[in-house]
Parts: C-alpha cells; structure tokens; sequence
C-alpha cells in the first residue's frame, strides 16, 4: 500500500455523517514491542449505525490496515468468489472462504484521495460481479462516473458532472423505497451486465461494457428525456418506461444494435396504461418476472396492481384493480415477487409500525389479503424462490415464501445487510460478525447444518496483543497474536496473527494496553477539524512527532461581513431576522410545509440520521390534511415554526393587510397546530412564499412573533411556468447544491420547499437533502434550529 498516497485517502474518508465537529473517535491504542500499532476508529451520528473499525500499522513503514468490516452493505463478486462489503470507512473485499479484508483491485480500502469529500460514496456492483460503478467527486454534488475492471483493477471514466448519490445506512436495497429518487445511484446495470444506462441533468444515456467507450462521443449514448426511475429492466431483454400514464416496452437487445441511441425509446410500444400519471420524483413500480404485469407504488403510499400487454382492439380493459393504501404517508415499501406470481407487498409506516399484503396473480384472486405484521420488511427471496430471508434491527427470520409461514427465527441480533449464496447457503452480515449459514443439504468444509462458519469480524469494541508470545512459526519471533472482543457481554473473544483470519477464543490472553516501545510512544491529541481525536506518533530512537495521518481540516467557513442581524428591510428594523451572529459556524435548515407532504419521510429519516434538529415552518392547510406528519415532526423534537393559518400570498392586494389580519392568522395557525399534537408553535415564522413587508413583519411583531427572512435562496421553489414568467433559470438539485455551498456564510437561513410543484420540475432539492448536509459539514458548519441562531445574536 502507498502510504502517502492512502493516509489521506483514508481520513478523506472518514469524514462520515456527523452533525457537528467531532463525526470520529479514536481509541484503544495498544503499541507492541515490534512496533505494531491497535487501535479502533469510531463513526458517530444520530439513528444512523455507529460503525467501528479496528485498525493495524506497522509503524516503521506505517502501513495501515483494517482488521475488521461493517457490513452495511454487501454484494457477491468475482463469479460468488468474494463480497465486496460497503461501509462509511469505504470498500473492502472478503473472500467467501473467510479471513481479513482485503483492498478490491483498483479501488483503494478506503476510498478517498479527492479533495472535496464527504461520506464514503455509494458503489453500484454488475450482476456478474466483475464491474463496479462509482462517482468520483468533483464538486459538492458531482463527479465522475467511473467504471472499474473487478479483475484487472483498471478504470474508466464514463462521464463528468453526474449526480452524487446518497448513502444512507438502512435503505431498502436497490430500487425498493416508496419514495426511491431520495437515495439512489444514477445508473441501472441490465440484468446480463452487457451495460447500464445512466442519468445526467434529465436525460438518460446507455454505455455498452461489450464495446467500451464506444461511441466515445457522449451526445452519441443519448436515449432521450428522462429520469432513471421512468424505467426498468425486465426479463428476456425487455425494457419498460413510463411516460404520463403510459407504459412503454421496447428491447434492450437494439441498444446493442445500434451505433447511435438517439431515438430509442420512440420505437417502444405501448403496452398498458395505469389510473395515474407518473412522476419520477415521488413514484416508482415494478414489473413482474413474467413481463405481464406490475404494480405502481403513488407518491410512496397507494400501490396498485396493473396488467400489461393489454390490447383496446379486443375489448378488454380495466375491471378491478387490486390495490393496497397505507393509512400514513411516508412509508418505505418493498415488493417482493416471484417467477410463480406470487407478491409480497412489505410496508414500513413513518411509526415504525409493518405490515404485510399477498397477491396470488395466478389464483384469480383480484385483491391483496392482509397477513399479518412482519418482524422486519427487507427481504431477499433464495435464488429458487422458495424460501426468504427478513432482516433488520431485530433479528433474522426465514420464511417458506409459498405459504408466507415462518421457518425459523435464524438469528436475535441485529443484522445489518444478508445475501443467499445459493439455494442453502446465506451470508448473514450482523453487527458484531459477518458468517455463513447452510441451512440444509452439502456442507462446506468444517461447517455442520445449521452451524455458522465464521468470515470476519464486523464491530471491535476492544482490541490489543496478547499477553503470551505467539506459538512458535505462527508469526516472527517476538511477535504476538491480536485478540479482540466484539461485545455480547465480554462473553465472545476472537484471536489471529494479523493476516490469518478470526478464531474463536474462549479464555484470551490479555496483556495491558502499552503506549510505548522501545523506538516509539502513541497517544491521541485532540480535537482536529471533524475528529475528536487523531492519533500521534513520537519516534523516540530518532527526531520527530508526526500525526498518523495527515491532518485535514474543514474548510474555514465564510462570514456575514453585515453586522446587522435583521437587515432585509430597512424600515421593519428588529422585526426581520435574517442571518446569525457574525463569525458564527453555526447555520440554520429550515423546511417550509405548504400543503402536501411530498419528500418529508426522506427529510425526516435523512435529518434523523445525521442526528439534526431543524426548524419547519407549518401552513394550516398542511396541518389539517395531514395531522399525522405534523405529529410526527414535533415527536421528533423538532423546532415547529408558523407559515400562517392558509397559503395565502400576502402581497395579492384582494388581502387588506393589517394588524388584525396578520395576528388573527397566527393565532388561528397556533390553535390549528396545538389541537393536533398538543404541543405550541415557537413565535418564529414567515409569510407563505416569505412575502415580507415592513407593515406585515410589524404587525407579526404585536403578537410577539419574529419573522424570519432568508439570505440564500436556492430557487428550488421555481416551477417551469414561473421560470419563463419571471425570466429566471430552473436548475438541477445538484446545482442548487453548489451554489448553497458557494454562498454559504456562517450564521446563514437555508430554506428548502417540501412537496411537489405539480410535476413541473425534473428534480427536488429536498431528495438530495444528504448531498446537501454533507457539503455544509464539509465546509466547516454546525446546523442548529433558527432559534439557535436568534438566540445567539442578541
């Protein structure tokens, strides 16, 4: 490994999901007497996964090594070979066999080496396993789509200025949330891993892995118009995108054929329609493994069951349509469906509640029947479609898939990603160890039925050497073992030699932690940039201290060189706050709610994991059509703010704007919001569409209200029809991004608009809040309530 080419790339790395300062923890530093370094880094965040990694260095040529993987995420590679494990800290390989983690070939164990960073992007796996799509960071919001060789470790770059995807611990995989445009990766592999198209800037281009590079032209890969989430892959070589209520079919077998894509999808055909209009944004479906059918999920919360190939010459048509609607808005919903027809619809609703729903498509049976609450809704189906697997927080459950009755309640610790190797084997990644069962039938080496086979460790609470040497020929003389613990009570110990794998345990050899050899002494100084803590290296033989790693800091955040704090009106004085405290880290997100609830599950779970507490600005009509999110909001404990008692623009001069009007409306909106959740409204808030005037701001004033203005506008609030009437430019998420990111200033009022715009816009700033959030805390910035920031400038 180059050193100093991966130090950086490492700490690059580990600037993970943290909603201030310190995002990592270093601890449990252990030197031995051959100047091998232990110690364990740490992720922090709020309900995200804290993640830890137990690392091993060499520290004369200071080689630095992971010892340990957490499997956020993992995905069978080099023909079932290898997993490639996913995880904040990066990439790792690790054979199917078991042992240590290994670097995959071209990509580094920690991915990085970019100078505008954030969290560890998200990877995209070929089915074959034998390719891998990643973005390379260029900006805050995009970069580079590359395509990576799994074999030679080579690398291609596809093309410049994608979007950056997400990457979330606990999202659904693949295609699988209610609301999927939150978090995705913006290219789709075929089923045969021939190619994948991929999105940029609303429009849809395919890259045949056959002929690579080929058309080098880019403008020669176009499709058309479009959103990545308008289409899918079906069995057989069959394409399906939807177009308004339309669902086209075409074949993925011309896109081999063709020189020029250009044009593609004109030549589909139309091969059903469904009762509602598709929008990428918020919509998403899935076609049957038989082509015949699908179900469209709209908005994340009614999913409807649609036959296609239907011909209107002969006279059919709709007739009943099985459908399922959740009772709230904002779930996350997997559809789960076999080669027999059989679907299992598996909903998670914004409470946590689950439910379960079964359509036989074969049966004749035209409605979902309710079966019952499962104990976790991610699931994958074995390679037969008999059996599957549920997992998550609670455990892992199998389940005979014909008659949906559970088989055997395989594991009581959480489990964070699995995946069936075959028809009887799993990999189950839980938080403490990644292992792997066989359920019945031919058993690997060592491994009984039923028996788990140890891989790798997943977490390390504690690590350090043994207190004996090692036995004679397992390492160098003087050397010794590693001995780790990954919790369970202290209970489960597990030893290995630095480059053997993890064995079992039952009485470890502990010896006290040491900070010094004879050539080197260790400890951790604190406080640097994001980190709490950074582990230094004092050579005692020689001259000279030095960090571990290189040391890299956030990005000195910009100031508000206006000392005022309430400036937007001249003539409203105090009554307008605008911007915080000069010199201040601290910046403010702000949500306003209008009246629908479009993009708040994503909001919600993204702010959840990052561990923020923000403000929303609530419209009475919000509150009264959908009671249960403004509950849910202020559960949460976040700030709740007024955006008056209707949507009302105050300029309009149909309104007479005066005292009572203004204090009426609050007080209408205060009683709207306290009859729902019991809770008060803080005396913070903004006209709809923040048209604020002196005479408005002063009359909010009599009421003890602040009214809060805004010094970044994002224009994400801009429609189509607006853009042209106003002469302004409409733009992509990704470049409402940047431009956050360039005008940013300590102290400053990020609003974001929630819901839709009537389908007049290709994209919503709020599906990529967490590219957002990682470009703020990039940049050296604490987000805190806009109270926070009222408060701290007085």
């Amino acid at each position: 490994m180059n050193f100093r080419r991966n130090k950086a790339a490492f700490f690059l790395f580990l600037l993970i999901l943290s909603p201030c300062w310190g995002g990592i923890r270093f601890s449990g530093l252990d030197i031995s007497d051959d100047n091998r370094l232990l110690f364990i880094a740490e992720s922090s965040g709020g309900k995200g996964q804290k993640q830890s990694v137990l690392l091993h260095t060499h520290l004369p040529d200071r080689t630095v090594r992971p010892l340990s993987a957490f499997p956020e995420k993992m995905e069978l590679v080099e023909g079932g070979k290898y997993l490639l494990i996913q995880n904040a800290f990066g990439c790792q390989r690790l054979s199917v066999e078991g042992g240590l983690p290994q670097s995959f070939p071209g990509f580094p164990m920690f991915r990085g080496g970019f100078e505008i960073g954030g969290r560890a992007e998200s990877t995209v796996v070929s089915p074959d396993g034998k390719w891998l799509l990643y973005v390379e960071p260029t900006t805050y919001a995009r970069g580079n789509l590359m395509l990576l060789n799994g074999t030679s470790g080579n690398a291609v770059k596809v093309s410049s200025g994608v979007e950056r995807p997400g990457n979330i611990p606990g999202k659904l995989p693949g295609n699988l949330s209610g609301n999927s445009s939150g978090t995705f990766f913006p290219a789709l592999w075929s089923p045969d891993s021939r190619g994948f198209m991929y999105s940029k800037d609303g429009r849809l281009y395919f890259y045949s892995v056959i002929a690579q590079s080929a058309p080098p032209d880019e403008q020669y890969r176009i499709i058309g118009d479009g959103a990545l989430n308008s289409f899918r892959w079906g069995n057989a070589g069959n394409i399906f995108y939807m177009r308004g209520s339309n669902v086209h079919r075409t074949y993925g077998a011309e896109l081999f054929a063709r020189a020029i894509y250009s044009g593609f999808f004109d030549f589909g055909q139309v091969v059903g329609k469904t009762p509602f209009e598709f929008d990428p944004n918020f919509d998403s479906f899935w076609i049957a493994p038989d082509n015949l059918s699908m179900i469209l999920c709209k908005g994340g919360r009614n999913l409807i069951y649609c036959s296609l190939g239907m011909n209107e010459d002969a006279g059919t048509g709709y007739t009943v349509l099985p459908y399922v609607v959740s009772a709230r808005p904002g779930v996350r919903i997997n559809v789960v469906w076999s080669d027999r027809g059989i679907i299992t619809v598996l909903i998670e609703e914004s409470n946590n509640s689950k439910f379960a729903y079964r359509l036989n498509t074969r049966s004749g049976v035209k409605s979902f029947e309710a079966i019952g609450r499962p104990p976790e809704i991610q699931c994958r189906l074995s390679p037969n479609g008999e059996k599957a697997v549920l997992w998550g927080e609670t455990g892992l459950y199998l389940y005979d898939y014909q008659s949906w009755t559970l088989q055997s309640g395989l594991d009581s610790f959480p489990v964070q990603s699995c995946i069936w190797m075959n028809n009887n084997e799993l990999v189950i990644g839980g938080k403490e160890r990644i292992e792997r069962l066989v359920l019945s039938g031919n058993v690997p080496s060592g491994t009984t039925p039923r028996e788990r086979k140890l891989l790798c460790l997943s977490s390390i609470v504690w690590g350090g050497f043994e207190d004996a040497q090692a036995p004679s020929g397992s390492l160098p003389a003087g050397s010794r073992r590693i001995v780790a613990s990954t919790g369970n009570g202290g209970n489960d110990w597990y030893i290995t030699g630095g480059n053997s794998p993890w064995i079992l345990t039952r009485i470890p050899l502990k010896r006290e932690a040491k900070i010094a050899s004879a050539d080197y002494r260790v400890y951790l100084e604190n406080s640097r940039g994001f980190w709490e803590n950074v582990p230094m290296v004092r050579n005692t033989v020689g001259v000279g201290t030095f960090s571990l790693f290189d040391p890299f800091e956030p990005e000195k955040y910009s100031v508000i060189i206006d000392k005022r704090n309430s400036v937007l009106l001249p003539s409203a004085g105090d009554y307008v706050f605008t911007n915080g405290r000069q010199g201040s880290p601290e910046i403010a997100l702000c949500f306003d709610l209008y009246d629908d609830a479009d993009g708040l599950r994503t909001v919600l779970e993204t702010l959840d994991h990052f561990g923020l507490k923000v403000t929303f600005f609530f419209n009475g009509e919000f509150i009264r059509r959908y009671p249960q999110s403004a509950r849910d909001i202020a559960s949460l404990g976040h700030e709740a703010g007024s955006m008056f008692y209707a949507p009302l623009d105050l300029s309009d001069s149909r309104y007479k704007i005066d005292n009572t009007f203004i204090t009426r409306g609050l007080a209408r909106n205060e009683d709207e919001f306290f009859k729902t959740t019991g809770k008060e409204l803080s005396l913070l808030w903004h006209p709809p569409y923040y048209m604020i005037t002196p005479d408005i701001a002063a009359a909010a004033a009599t009421a003890g209200y602040r009214t809060i203005g805004r010094n970044i506008d994002s224009k994400d609030w801009l429609s189509s029809s607006d853009a042209r009437r106003l002469g302004m430019e409409q733009r992509f998420a990704a470049d409402m991004i940047d431009a956050i990111a360039a005008e940013v200033k300590g102290g400053s009022i990020i609003p974001i608009r929630l819901g839709s715009l009537e389908r007049d816009r290709p994209d919503y700033l709020f599906n990529s809040l967490e590219v957002l959030i990682n470009a703020l805390i990039r940049k050296g910035y604490e987000i805190v309530p806009v109270s926070t920031l009222v408060n701290k400038s007085r």
